[in-house]
């Protein structure tokens, strides 16, 4: 079982410190942020080790766009080393449940093993244990 954390943003919030280690993320946007706001959480993922992003909820499409931005622009638009690349998808016609399982037991990286999943909540009050929840039924069901 991949360890699992929960971490909420509200948007426009100051942003925590990355991570520093390689994970895989799954971006549950409730609250649409400001593009420049957007863009900051993308970076900040890219420069914590995230290399796999699934984004699930509003507008989710264009999380995948700015993740990719956010990983040539950390690669000068040049080549991206194949351990750094970071896979990208978003999910908005599946329901969170499947997302989740995907995230669990299907998203993996080619050349990096990614033992931790992080749930990135982006809403105006955290839900830590509604999303744990969630994570645990979608991961057994």
């Amino acid at each position: 079982m991949v360890e699992t954390e929960y971490i909420h943003l509200a948007p426009d919030q100051k942003l925590p410190d990355a991570p520093v280690r390689p994970f895989k993320a799954v971006v549950i946007i409730e609250e649409p942020p400001k593009a420049e706001w957007q863009k900051l959480v993308s970076e900040w993922l890219v420069a914590g080790g995230c290399l796999f992003m699934l984004a699930w909820g509003h507008e989710c499409s264009s999380w995948d766009d700015s993740v990719d931005y956010a990983n040539l622009d950390a690669f000068d638009y040049g080549d991206i080393p194949d351990d750094k690349f970071v896979m990208t998808t978003w999910h908005d016609k599946e329901p969170l449940s499947e997302v989740l399982w995907f995230a669990a037991h299907g998203a993996a990286h080619s050349d990096v093993p990614l033992g931790l999943l992080i749930l990135v909540h982006i809403a105006r009050n955290a839900d830590e244990s509604g999303i744990m929840k969630a994570f645990a039924d979608a991961v057994s069901g």
